[in-house]
């Protein structure tokens, strides 16, 4: 059973995050406020907090940003993962992936419906990774983000998270580019 080993060390990850909106500036942001008190809270360090707009370039160019960074080590959006005309984040972003994490999206969706029921089925959340950064779209309600940091991604963002975390893999990402 899945569990916090406290042995082991807790090891902080770089997290930036990107709010998709059209309509709100980083002070009336709740939903990626909300994923920076969290994350810093769990006792990992915020990189960066911005906002773009729904533009498939302004999103993929600041996300590129970031992933090009040694100095992050994880990007959350939140924000543009449904079908309007205007919710382009994974148009912008899953051509970066060079590995999904589709587990992440079926484990939102199931979280999810245990709160909002049929309605999960209009976010398309997805994870991935890209120059051994995770990547993980999230939509743009706080409690879509409450659920995936509480439900999922504060314990695989935990090093003492067993029987496996993302922050144990993180050295071993870009092994294949190695030699």
């Amino acid at each position: 059973m899945a569990k916090i080993d406290d042995s082991r060390p807790f090891i902080p990850v770089r997290i930036a995050v990107l709010t998709v909106s059209d309509t709100r500036t980083v002070k009336e942001d709740k939903s990626g406020t909300l994923l920076a008190k969290l994350l810093q809270e769990a006792g990992h360090e915020l990189f960066d907090h911005r906002v773009e707009k729904d533009d498939v370039a302004a999103i993929r160019g600041r996300v590129e940003g970031w992933i090009a960074s040694a100095d992050v080590d994880v990007v959350l959006t939140t924000g543009g993962t449904g079908f309007t005309g205007r919710d382009v984040t994974p148009e912008a972003v899953k051509p970066l992936f060079e590995k999904e994490i589709d587990g992440f999206s079926i484990l939102f969706h199931h979280l999810s419906y245990d709160k909002v029921g049929t309605s999960t089925i209009q976010s398309r959340a997805c994870g991935g990774v890209a120059q051994g950064t995770y990547i993980f779209c999230v939509p743009g309600s706080p409690g879509a983000c409450r659920d995936a940091w509480e439900g999922i991604l504060k314990f695989q963002l935990d090093n003492r998270h067993r029987p496996c975390n993302f922050v144990e893999i993180m050295p071993r990402l870009e092994e294949h580019r190695q030699g």
